[in-house]
């Protein structure tokens, strides 16, 4: 059994909906990363392949909070963070505050398989950037009108939705390869009208992302730092592992009790040992979307 599932974001749906036709783009979009991710495993691919391709359709996507399309600063600047981890040999690579990096997925993956560390930030991820030959982009490059608007509206002291526009529309994938080995990956622009140099719980490993092969594979989306301050992806593996409880229940725990007693609220995705999924929120709605190698296919806002 070799399976994939998404995530594009959870929060508050907009008081007057969403139109059929912004639903359908959404779908579409959400359609787009799955097949990419599930074509991987599909001719054989690694899980870290799978969500890595996954998640780059995500961060080249303005519908989402990842790459083009990020949620802006309090200063009108787009910083990202992002985070994967391979479950086969717990390694795991991270980058955040990133400002003029196209895929910073890609980038992570790199700091894992590259360099001595888990995590780099800020200006020393963008210079072991140019040492890796990554193409730099200027950072108006993740500025989109809609999300100008979103933090013109932040300033004013209005509320907006969380959902559309998504100031929590994290985005992330996790998977089961044919071979049992288990990967997560975790992409975001963080909160809308964030202090320059905020970092959610994306790019922590732990928090909002984590896989042991043998266990399961966790992408979280939210308030990212309800997220921290439970260690919320691990803390799913954890159940799973030390405590014998199904995947669903360590997820609908972790999300609809111990997140929600810290005041928090959000998503998860996840994927077991057996390649069975998860897609659970404590929020009015989840972008996310399954697939998997018996059939089953799903994508749902």
């Amino acid at each position: 059994m070799y399976a994939i599932a998404i995530h594009g974001g959870a929060g508050g749906l907009p008081a007057r909906g969403l139109s059929a036709a912004r639903q359908q783009q959404y779908r579409e979009a959400l359609a787009a990363a799955l097949d990419e991710g599930y074509g991987v495993l599909e001719h054989g691919g690694s899980s870290l392949e799978a969500v890595i391709a996954a998640v780059r359709v995500l961060e080249d996507d303005p519908l989402f909070n990842s790459g083009r399309g990020a949620a802006l600063t309090s200063e009108g600047g787009a910083e990202l963070d992002a985070a994967v981890m391979d479950g086969s040999t717990l390694r795991a690579g991270a980058v955040a505050a990133v400002r003029h990096v196209r895929h910073p997925i890609e980038l992570a993956r790199r700091v894992m398989e590259k360099s001595r560390h888990v995590l780099l930030v800020g200006a020393g991820a963008e210079e072991f950037a140019l040492e890796e030959g990554f193409e730099l982009v200027p950072n108006v490059y993740f500025r989109t009108a809609e999300r100008q608007a979103e933090l013109d509206l932040l300033r004013g002291g209005r509320s907006v939705s969380e959902l559309m526009p998504s100031s929590q529309g994290t985005v992330g994938a996790v998977a089961r390869d044919a071979g049992g080995n288990l990967a997560a990956a975790t992409s975001t622009g963080g909160m809308a009208n964030k202090r320059p140099g905020r970092v959610g719980d994306s790019p922590i490993i732990g928090a909002g992302t984590y896989a042991r092969n043998g266990v399961c594979a966790v992408s979280a989306t939210g308030h990212g730092e309800y997220f921290m301050r439970l260690v919320a992806a691990h803390h799913v593996c954890a159940s799973v592992e030390y405590r014998g409880v199904s995947l669903a229940e360590a997820v609908r725990e972790t999300l609809h009790e111990r997140l929600r007693a810290l005041g928090g609220a959000g998503g998860i995705i996840a994927v077991d040992a057996d390649g069975r999924i998860s897609l659970d929120f404590s929020t009015e709605g989840m972008f996310r979307g399954a697939r998997d190698s018996s059939g089953m296919r799903q994508i749902a806002i």
